[in-house]
């Protein structure tokens, strides 16, 4: 019989956290696991792929970052679906859902963290330390991530790392000519491209200021930012103010990255944090040079002078300047880009993404005794 699953996520954006759980859910064995997903504050552009997957998909509508009534709904619907384990990624559902979880007496308990989350205060660092002293443990995507917790008080012992995984590359191959109509960009130039959500943590005036310093030095690159967020306006006037429309464009969010992408002469991620960013592993995927920031899940996947660039968080001025370097050096940029391919080819598998999740969801169901009805367990 199945092992009753449900995944808990704060909405079903864009997000890497989003992906990573929705491949996840589309490739666990169904005779193993049955598996559904709860949606704690709102959905999004995920949700009809999961549908699709057959995966069942629950709202619970939270309202605002306190919202008692949503505790109270999210235990009825746990009641109702009855789960052997429950996992949960991000913050506000890691919060709510495994607060939730041990309420109603749910005999696995997991959390995920994604992020070097540095935005985080004194409180929610205690309620993360809470709850993984009184669960099963807690997955993250990379080292840092557990090395960063480690230093806020939750034990590296609680983590299980397992790798972003991500799908094979599809053969969709259009022409620079095209790629550049749809931009709207001189298919003469040299692209260097960024992909992500517009806010702060990725640090794009940064990048917008190095697009500056690197086409006045060679006046044929164009600094391509693909995505959207709250940031947007803020950053357009920036361009304005410091740029040009030719060294700089933001192009919005789109749905064609990986026909795009073969076309960028480099790629970068400025982040000041990050978890493990699926924009860069899919642009190492796709073999391109990476110039991306030291930084703790950064350096998971580039290794400096190896699959990439490493640069210091906010050096502008060396993020056009080892962009330079791989411009002029064509060959070595190929080096890297080919390094990088075979990384993340050998290393961000989704068969052993999904192989990890299930042998820890099997481990840990097995150390659990009979299993009883849940409700009958008072509030945490």
């Amino acid at each position: 019989m199945p092992k009753r699953l449900v995944h808990i996520i704060p909405t079903l954006d864009q997000g890497g956290a989003e992906k990573q759980l929705c491949l996840l859910c589309a490739h666990l064995d169904r005779a193993q696991f049955e598996t559904q997903v709860i949606v704690l504050t709102h959905s999004g552009p995920r949700e009809p792929g999961l549908r699709a997957a057959g995966i069942p998909i629950h709202h619970i509508h939270k309202r605002g970052k306190f919202d008692p009534s949503a505790y109270w709904r999210l235990k009825a619907k746990l009641i109702e679906l009855q789960p052997d384990i429950v996992h949960t990624w991000l913050f506000a559902a890691n919060a709510y859902g495994r607060a939730a979880a041990l309420a109603v007496g749910v005999p696995v308990i997991l959390g995920s963290e994604r992020c070097v989350d540095r935005w985080k205060s004194a409180p929610q660092f205690a309620i993360d330390r809470y709850l993984a002293r009184r669960t099963s443990g807690l997955t993250t995507n990379s080292v840092g991530v557990r090395d960063f917790y480690g230093e806020h008080g939750v034990p590296a012992a609680r983590f299980t790392v397992i790798p972003n995984g991500i799908p094979p590359r599809a053969e969709r191959s259009i022409s620079r000519a095209e790629a550049a109509a749809r931009l709207g960009i001189d298919p003469a130039r040299k692209w260097i491209m960024a992909v992500g959500r517009l806010w702060p943590q990725k640090r794009y005036r940064d990048l917008i200021w190095a697009a500056e310093l690197l086409a006045t030095t060679r006046q044929d690159t164009t600094f391509v930012i693909i995505g959207e967020g709250p940031q947007s306006g803020e950053l357009l006037r920036n361009r304005d103010a410091v740029s040009h429309p030719d060294h700089s464009r933001l192009v919005g969010q789109r749905d064609d990255v990986a026909e795009l992408l073969p076309h960028a002469a480099v790629f970068w991620n400025g982040s000041e944090y990050e978890g493990q960013s699926n924009a860069l592993i899919e642009a190492m995927q796709a073999g391109r040079p990476v110039v991306a920031t030291d930084i703790p899940g950064n350096r998971d996947l580039v290794t400096h002078g190896e699959t990439g660039l490493l640069v210091a968080v906010g050096d502008r001025a060396d993020i056009a300047r080892q962009t330079l370097r791989l411009l002029e050096d064509p060959d070595r940029a190929c080096r890297l880009g080919a390094a990088a391919r075979r990384k993340i080819e050998s290393e961000f598998r989704v068969d052993a993404m999904v192989a990890a999740h299930a042998e820890l969801y099997r481990r840990l169901h097995g150390q659990v005794g009979t299993p009883k009805p849940l409700g009958a367990v008072g509030a945490p």
